[in-house]
C-alpha cells in the first residue's frame, strides 16, 4: 500500500515533461504498510516483516568498515522520495532484538531519513531444506509484484546458496524467465518503484535495461508514464534515437576518435542533429540542432549531474 504522502520529482524533471500529468501525484513512497510488525503473532518467515528501528543491531562480522557519507546521504534522500525497495535480511535473537545479516549500509540510510520502522526478512535459526521450501512457496504466490518476485530469487541465490539454473528448477520456470527477474534489481531505485507499484510493465523494463545512460533510463520511464507509449513505441524511440549515432559515426570515421564520442554523447541528447566540421589543422566547427526546449533543458541537466 502506498503512503498518501506525496513527493517530488529531481529537481527540473517535471519542467522537462511539462504538459498536465504531474506525476509527483502518482509516484509515492513504498513503505509496506500492508505487512505485519515483528513479534505480532504467526508469521512466514519467508515474507516481508516490519521490525522497529531500535531493535536491529548491526552485524558484528560485517565485513565494510566504513560507508561513504555522500552516498549514504544520496540513498537515504532516495528512501524519503521512493520508500525502501529491497527489505534488508535480519536473524531473530533470544532477547527479542534482530541482527542484520546483509543491508546494513540500507539499514543506515534508513535511520538517517528518520524511519521507526524497516521492511526486513527475518531468518531463523531453521534447517536450509525449510527455508528453501518457504521461500519457494513464498514465490508462488499470486500477489507478488514483479521486485518481490526478483527479489525472493535473489533470495534463493544468497541464502539458500543456489545457481541460477537450480533455482528454475525449484520454482518450476524457464532459466530464461528467472534471468529476466534477476535483471529488474539492476534497475535504478526510481524504475525499481514504479514497476513495484505497477507505473511500469516488466515489457518496459526489459527494454530501459538496454540503455546505457541512467539518466536517459529514467528520463524514457518518465516518458512512457507521462504519454502511455507501448513497449514498441518505446523500443522506436530508442531506436530511433541511437541508430543515427551510428549512422553519424560511419560517416565522420575519418575524424579522431574523440570527435567521434562527441558526436555520439551529445548526439543522443538532440535526436543526433549534430554536425562536426574539423581541419587538418584541428580546428573547426560544432553545429547542434534542437527541436524543442525540452532537448536543451536535458542536455543541461546531464551536463550539471556530470554523466558524461
Amino acid at each position: 500500500m502506498m503512503s498518501k504522502q506525496q513527493r517530488g520529482l529531481g529537481k527540473g524533471l517535471s519542467a522537462l515533461l511539462g504538459g498536465d500529468t504531474d506525476l509527483n501525484q502518482i509516484r509515492q513512497p513504498v513503505e509496506y504498510v500492508n505487512k505485519e510488525v515483528a513479534g505480532s503473532g504467526q508469521q512466514s518467515k519467508a515474507d516481508i516483516l516490519r521490525i522497529p528501528m531500535d531493535k536491529i543491531e548491526p552485524n558484528p562480522y560485517q565485513p565494510r568498515m566504513t560507508f561513504d557519507s555522500e552516498a549514504l546521504e544520496e540513498l537515504a534522500d532516495s528512501i524519503r522520495t521512493l520508500g525502501l525497495i529491497q527489505p534488508i535480511t535480519v536473524r531473530s535473537k533470544s532477547d527479542g532484538h534482530y541482527q542484520i545479516i546483509s543491508g546494513e549500509r540500507r539499514f543506515r540510510a534508513c535511520r538517517a531519513a528518520g524511519m521507526d520502522m524497516i521492511p526486513a526478512y527475518v531468518r531463523e535459526a531453521d534447517d536450509q531444506g525449510m527455508l528453501e521450501m518457504a521461500i519457494v512457496e513464498n514465490i508462488q504466490r499470486e500477489d507478488l509484484d514483479p521486485i518481490e518476485v526478483a527479489m525472493s530469487y535473489q533470495r534463493l541465490i544468497e541464502e539458500c546458496s543456489l545457481t541460477q539454473e537450480q533455482m528454475a528448477v525449484r520454482v518450476g520456470r524457464k532459466r530464461a524467465s528467472v534471468t529476466n527477474y534477476l535483471r529488474l534489481l539492476k534497475l535504478p531505485a526510481k524504475l525499481q518503484h514504479d514497476v513495484k507499484v505497477g507505473l511500469l510493465s516488466v515489457g518496459h523494463a526489459k527494454v530501459l535495461l538496454g540503455v546505457e545512460d541512467l539518466k536517459l533510463q529514467e528520463y524514457l520511464c518518465d516518458l512512457v508514464i507521462k504519454d502511455g507509449m507501448s513497449v514498441r513505441q518505446l523500443e522506436e524511440k530508442i531506436r530511433k534515437m541511437t541508430e543515427p549515432a551510428t549512422k553519424s559515426a560511419e560517416k565522420h570515421q575519418e575524424l579522431p576518435e574523440e570527435y567521434v564520442k562527441v558526436l555520439e554523447l551529445v548526439g543522443r541528447y538532440f535526436e543526433n542533429n549534430i554536425s562536426l566540421k574539423r581541419t587538418s589543422k584541428g580546428k573547426g566547427s560544432m553545429t547542434i540542432h534542437f527541436n524543442s526546449d525540452d532537448e536543451v533543458k536535458r542536455f543541461l541537466s546531464a551536463l550539471e549531474d556530470s554523466k558524461f
